[in-house]
C-alpha cells in the first residue's frame, strides 16, 4: 500500500524498520548518548522523552513496523541525497498516520537538531501530500504542533499554504506533553485545495 521509498530533491525517505535502520545507531541518536545532538531540545514539544533504553527503541521501531502492515500509518527514515551536506545520515523520521474512517492522513515528523534549517521539513511533507492524496485518494491532509513551538509553526504555515490548506484554529488541552496537557494549532489540505494549488 505505502512505498517502500521515496525520493524528493534532497532527501530519501525510506520505510522505518529494523532492516533500514541500525537498532543502536538509532537509540544513541535517540537517547542522546554521544550528548552532542541535544535531544532534550529536539523533544521539547513533541509528546515523547529521549529514550532511556535499547528496549524503548526497538518497542517504536516494533510499532511502526506494525502499524505500516496493517495499513495505519507510513513512517520513514528521512535521510539527506548524496550530495547534501550529511549525505546518507539518519536526519530524523517523518510519516503519514491514517484515519480510514474519517479519509484523512495527519503528518509528523521530527530532526535532529544539525539538520534543522534546512527546509527538510517542507520537503517531507510535500512528498507525504502527494502520497496521501494521489495514491491514497485521502479527503484530508491534517498536521497540529504545540503552540508554544515557534519554529514548526512557521515551517507549517509555510508547506500547507503552498498546497492549498490553512490553520483551522486551537485545539485546547490536546494532547500529553510529559506531565501537562498541552495545547496544539492544527491546520489542514484538503483535496480539492491540493490540486487547485498544484495544477
Amino acid at each position: 500500500m505505502f512505498p517502500e521509498r521515496i525520493e524528493t530533491d534532497r532527501l530519501v525517505l525510506e520505510r522505518l524498520s529494523h532492516e533500514s535502520l541500525d537498532l543502536f545507531e538509532f537509540y544513541e541518536i535517540c537517547s542522546d548518548a554521544d550528548g552532542e545532538e541535544a535531544m532534550a531540545e529536539v523533544t521539547e514539544y513533541m509528546p515523547w522523552d529521549p529514550h532511556e533504553t535499547v528496549n524503548e527503541s526497538r518497542e517504536f521501531i516494533d510499532r511502526c513496523e506494525k502499524q505500516w502492515d496493517e495499513g495505519e500509518a507510513a513512517t520513514y527514515v528521512i535521510r539527506p541525497r548524496e550530495d547534501e551536506d550529511g549525505a546518507g545520515a539518519f536526519a530524523g523520521a517523518g510519516g503519514l498516520t491514517i484515519d480510514w474512517d474519517r479519509r484523512t492522513g495527519t503528518l509528523g515528523t521530527w530532526l535532529r537538531k544539525r539538520f534543522w534549517g534546512r527546509g527538510y521539513s517542507g520537503e517531507r511533507a510535500a512528498a507525504l501530500i502527494e502520497l496521501a492524496f494521489d495514491r491514497l485518494d485521502l479527503e484530508v491532509v491534517a498536521v497540529t504542533h504545540h503552540a508554544d513551538n515557534e519554529k514548526s509553526r512557521h515551517a507549517v504555515e509555510n508547506y500547507v499554504e503552498v498546497h492549498g490548506g490553512r490553520r483551522e484554529g486551537l485545539l485546547r488541552n490536546w494532547l500529553p506533553y510529559d506531565e501537562e496537557i498541552a495545547d496544539e494549532y492544527r491546520y489542514t489540505i484538503t483535496q480539492d485545495e491540493y490540486l487547485d494549488a498544484t495544477g
